[in-house]
């Protein structure tokens, strides 16, 4: 067990650990025995589970447990264990939507880290290798709620804690293209289209651009996109967009990426990354108003720091095109660039079934849904401000 010690002076800090040549590297069993001083310091801004942290990796540090297994669980069910059926709990702490557990058994040490957005991570110590797997297994085993059916996509959402980015995936609804081609302009329809169908081979721009009035259905279509391209690319959905382009280590964790596929180089999947509503990064003045945001976004889609890698931008807005940056809708810089409204009041009509409540001006596919569950419309000037998104 480390030695818990408070602020104090410098004479108090560990000896140093001696370093080995490449010849002198001790093997496991060596190492288990090695003499590996580990000393805490604690102070105000330390929490209990920072401890648990400490005390789980102590074993490893001091070389009596010197296997080190981690695992990532998504979906876990709620009544899921995380438990061995033998050993015993050591630590609980409670925390900010973190509920962390320390367990030890025979010969490994368990840390258990439950979010509040059911996913888990799972850190096993141990003797040996094949015993630190052996508990991450029978941990992980049946923990997780079975595969979503087949309307359903697994989509990554982004976000950074007080650390560090943080990725976690959730299964959406996810409609075909198929399903839902009627909800949309000739002219949306046509585009949609050839969006839905390209393939690896076909990309050519880096960025996807819907842009439109709220309601028009951009958010459904980036949905269908993530069905309709799962066999090749993996679709992230990063949930503080202003925070990404701000921060350099931030959007450096989140270009390099976390990729769910095999890791062999010819089944590597495109990456897509979607930044909802980002008005103020790509508006006209935006290099005025975000700073470097704007020349990040440009980087990664066409810059350096988009070289070698697969990732694709795509971006929805409520601006007209007209107000957007010169720099994003330049030729060659878009994949595709899809400008989402209302449906015409033919088309209106024809989806509703009937002409009643559709204005000389159409409707768009929000409105139209309220208006088949018999819902009174608002003033168009209030949709426009509030937003009816889909």
């Amino acid at each position: 067990m480390p030695e818990l010690v408070g602020p104090g002076p410098s004479s108090q800090l560990p000896r140093p650990i001696r370093r080995h040549s490449p010849q002198e590297v001790p093997s496991p069993p060596e190492l288990a025995n090695a003499d590996v001083p580990m000393r805490i310091w604690l102070d105000d801004g330390d929490s209990a589970i920072d401890l648990i942290d400490a005390l789980a990796l102590s074993p490893f540090a001091m070389g009596t447990e010197p296997w080190s297994r981690t695992s990532s669980l998504e979906r876990v069910l709620p009544d899921a264990p995380l438990m061995p059926k033998t050993g015993s709990l050591i630590r609980v702490a409670v925390e900010n939507g973190r509920e962390a557990r320390l367990m030890r058994g025979e010969g490994w040490t368990l840390r258990v880290i439950r979010y509040r957005s059911r996913s888990a991570t799972i850190s096993v110590t141990a003797v040996t290798e094949e015993l630190a797997q052996s508990v991450i297994d029978e941990v992980a085993k049946d923990a997780e709620e079975p595969m979503p059916p087949s309307d359903h996509v697994n989509m990554g959402f982004w976000w950074h804690n007080s650390h560090s980015g943080h990725r976690s995936v959730r299964p959406i609804t996810s409609p075909s293209w198929a399903d839902i081609e009627r909800n949309y302009s000739r002219t949306v329809n046509s585009q949609a289209s050839r969006l839905m169908r390209i393939t690896p081979g076909e990309v050519t721009g880096r960025l996807v651009l819907l842009h439109g009035p709220p309601g028009t259905g951009k958010t459904t279509l980036l949905r269908t996109l993530a069905r309709e391209w799962q066999e090749w690319c993996q679709v992230d959905c990063v949930l503080d967009p202003e925070r990404l382009f701000n921060d350099p280590g931030y959007l450096m964790e989140v270009a390099v990426g976390y990729d769910s596929g095999s890791g062999d180089d010819d089944k590597r999947r495109w990456r897509l990354l979607v930044l909802e509503d980002c008005d103020e990064l790509i508006r006209a003045g935006a290099k005025e108003a975000t700073g470097q945001g704007l020349s990040r976004l440009l980087n990664l889609t066409d810059g350096l720091l988009g070289q070698g890698r697969d990732v694709l931008v795509a971006i929805t807005t409520n601006e007209d095109l007209a107000r957007l940056h010169p720099a994003v809708v330049r030729p060659g810089r878009c994949l595709a660039q899809v400008e989402v409204g209302s449906l015409s009041p033919d088309e209106a009509a024809r989806w509703l079934g009937t002409s009643e409540g559709v204005g000389n001006s159409g409707a768009t596919l929000a409105e139209l849904f309220a208006l088949r569950e018999g819902r009174e419309l608002p003033q168009r000037e209030t949709a426009e401000t509030t937003g009816l998104y889909l």
